[in-house]
């Protein structure tokens, strides 16, 4: 049986909480769970390519950043945004008028899904504030995934509209392990940025009688940090609701030259975007690993803590090596289902199935509807090869398949 990503259990029940008085976001999250532990019941056109209802609209807002971090596909040490131009690429995104259109559309189709904004950096996106309330307003909850840039700025706007998830990147508890991790693109302090925006956020929140937007601390995992797991949660379990940590998402040069290959074999082009992704990220020592992936869910247990998913849920020595030396492996997790729920728009307005490697796209928003465009034939054949040839090699290590 096909693997399903899931919120932890103790998550839920620590997040239940805060969203108690948040009926309509509650309402909204089971339904996205629902739909994917009974999947693919509610989708008995799956096997033709069509997909139901949108749950998830998820806009990568900006390509713009202002760190450089090495895990990141965009930006990173391989990352495909590198020698772009930065005014061609603001020039060309969405305009917060045009999102509230789309959201207005989906809503009147009988689609109201959760968003999901990131980047590049959204908070550098003008117009993000407009963007998030006027999603909100609609009854449609909001994540945000950022570095913590502008936090400090915006935490009080946070509260009151109020956001459902604020997620942050924190890769260290020190300046010295986060900033050498995720170094900035010029002058600046990504850590004391984080620091001083989680306290604002907890000041915002006494302030305006407000228990959301929900904290979470996204740490991808890699070889300097290993050592620093439980730091970061003993650091921060004061100051953030949920721990995630990342396994990381990337492949070795081998699987992609393999995913060029099947890529170009099944759609008649050559991809380029899957090579951002490669990289040598692999820890030195799983036994490390695996010892501080159990202490912080054993950490985790008490109700006095915040809850801990690790994504993709793997946690011995032996399935750690496995997952970060064997790119074939992908730990039952061999149906990908985000491309039947979930909606990926790129910067440009693209539309596209994939999110991280979206070489593949189907149309742009900003002279098409999503309704027209998400059951097109172009989405339907890239539903139907997924479905009739199975995963292709980049896959594997895909936050769609083992994160959405």
């Amino acid at each position: 049986m096909s693997k399903r990503s899931a919120v932890s259990a103790g998550t839920i029940f620590k997040s239940f909480r805060i969203l108690a008085p948040h009926p309509w976001i509650t309402r909204k999250l089971l339904s996205l769970q629902l739909a994917k532990w009974f999947f693919p019941f509610p989708n008995f056109q799956a096997a033709a390519g069509k997909a139901g209802n949108i749950h998830q609209m998820s806009i990568r807002i900006t390509d713009i950043c202002n760190l450089r971090c090495h895990t990141c596909g965009q930006w990173g040490d391989n990352g495909f945004m590198h020698g772009r131009n930065l005014r061609e690429q603001r020039l060309a995104e969405v305009t917060p008028k045009r999102y509230l259109e789309v959201f207005d559309d989906l809503i009147a189709n009988g689609h109201r899904p959760n968003i999901y904004i990131w980047g590049g950096e959204p908070m550098l996106y003008g117009g993000i504030l407009e963007v998030i309330e006027g999603a909100t307003r609609r009854g449609l909850p909001v994540s945000i995934a950022t570095n913590g840039h502008s936090l400090t700025e915006s935490a009080d706007q946070f509260t009151k509209i109020p956001l459902f998830l604020l997620q942050v990147s924190i890769d260290g508890h020190t300046p010295e392990i986060h900033n050498t991790l995720r170094p900035s693109a010029g002058e600046g302090d990504s850590f004391a940025a984080i620091q001083s925006g989680l306290q604002a956020m907890k000041e915002a929140k006494l302030k305006n009688r407000s228990r959301l937007p929900l904290v979470a601390s996204l740490t991808v995992i890699s070889k300097q940090n290993i050592n620093h797991l439980v730091d970061i949660f003993l650091t921060l379990k004061d100051s953030v609701d949920i721990f995630v940590f990342y396994l990381s998402w990337w492949i070795d040069p081998i699987q992609a030259k393999r995913h060029e290959d099947d890529f170009r074999e099944r759609f008649g082009f050559t991809p380029q975007l899957h090579w951002g992704w490669v990289g040598n990220w692999r820890p030195e020592d799983f036994t490390l690993l695996s010892s501080q992936l159990i202490k912080i869910q054993d950490l985790a247990k008490s109700l006095s803590t915040p809850a801990v998913t690790i994504i993709p849920n793997i946690s011995s020595p032996e399935n750690l090596e496995r997952y970060y030396t064997d790119h074939s492996s992908n730990f039952g997790f061999n149906q990908c289902i985000s491309i039947y729920q979930a909606v990926e728009l790129n910067s440009n307005g693209n539309m596209s199935p994939c999110r991280d490697y979206h070489d593949y796209t189907v149309g742009n928003i900003k002279d098409e509807s999503i309704v027209s465009l998400w059951n097109c034939e172009k989405y339907t054949s890239f539903r139907r090869s997924l479905r009739l040839k199975g995963l292709m090699p980049a896959c594997n290590r895909c936050c769609g398949l083992m994160g959405y």
